[in-house]
């Protein structure tokens, strides 16, 4: 094996998720989904009248990954995190230096997926609130 030979498994994966992409309806379409994910749970924050919090400035928030905190404090997050996992959605932990909870939307994620997240958010809320 050479230093210069390409990583030929990297470059065969590339490959592969470039043509689902194009599948999908290309970088136009991944754009739009992200706008349409990051907005609904942008949306179900904003409108949650302070219990949920995003530390982000509206200016430079991500369409990728969205960090947030629940009001009521660490306890209440364990909950929601607890909750969710019960509902099959997993990795929504924040970072462990920093806590809170954080929801990625990588292109895997379906819209309808984020609009369960942003469901359970409102459920929960009303239900802890």
């Amino acid at each position: 094996s050479l230093h210069n030979t390409p990583p030929t498994f990297s470059v065969f994966v590339m490959k592969r998720v470039f043509e689902w992409l194009v599948k999908q309806g290309g970088l136009e379409e991944m754009r739009a989904r992200a706008h349409k994910k990051s907005s609904l749970i942008y949306n179900a924050i904003a409108e949650s009248n302070g219990f949920y919090l995003c530390p982000v400035k509206p200016t430079v928030r991500s369409r990728m990954n969205i960090p947030f905190r629940i009001a009521g404090g660490t306890e209440l997050e364990a909950k929601f995190l607890k909750e969710t996992r019960q509902q099959n959605m997993i990795q929504l932990k924040g970072h462990r230096s920093v806590g809170g909870i954080r929801a990625s939307l990588y292109n895997a994620i379906t819209v309808e997926e984020a609009q369960t997240l942003a469901n359970f958010m409102k459920d929960f809320q009303k239900n802890n609130s």
